[in-house]
């Protein structure tokens, strides 16, 4: 009879732990798709880097043991990742924010052009940019965020 009850308390541990494997498998197959990769050249050309998502990186000095600060030129974005590429490092204050606060706008002397010609670009789910030059946005990237999508 201990025999019996031995062998079920195993047979239902072995069934969580595959449970538990077959979740964490899963879920790390869903990510496969969060992806984004970086060229520091136009048309996908030069030095290039994947990054698996989520992620994010308030600087892009050490990024995989190189310096991609302001270095970022062409961009893919895989089927299940949002990428937030920022003017500046660690995410800081942007204009739409700012423009949020009517008051502190005014004070800091920032207009509504200002705003529409934000620090930020977020490019969704299979987006493909050949060059930043065409957002105006050239040797600019400080950081950025690699989101996925469930």
């Amino acid at each position: 009879m201990k025999q019996i009850k031995l062998a079920l308390y195993g047979f239902k541990a072995m069934t969580v732990i595959l449970v538990l494997f077959s979740l964490s498998t899963s879920v790390y197959a869903r990510n496969d798709d969060c992806w984004v990769d970086l060229y520091d050249d136009t048309q996908f050309k030069g030095e290039h880097i994947r990054l698996k998502g989520p992620i994010q990186l308030p600087n892009l000095l050490k990024v995989q043991w190189q310096n991609w600060d302001k270095k970022i030129e062409s961009i893919e974005v895989g089927p299940k990742a949002t990428l937030t590429v920022f003017e500046n490092k660690n995410y800081k204050l942007t204009l739409a924010e700012i423009a949020n606060h009517p008051v502190l706008m005014k004070s800091m002397g920032i207009t509504m052009q200002d705003v529409l010609e934000d620090s930020e670009l977020i490019f969704h789910a299979n987006s493909k940019v050949h060059g930043f030059g065409e957002f105006d946005f050239y040797h600019k990237i400080r950081s950025l965020k690699v989101e996925c999508i469930k």
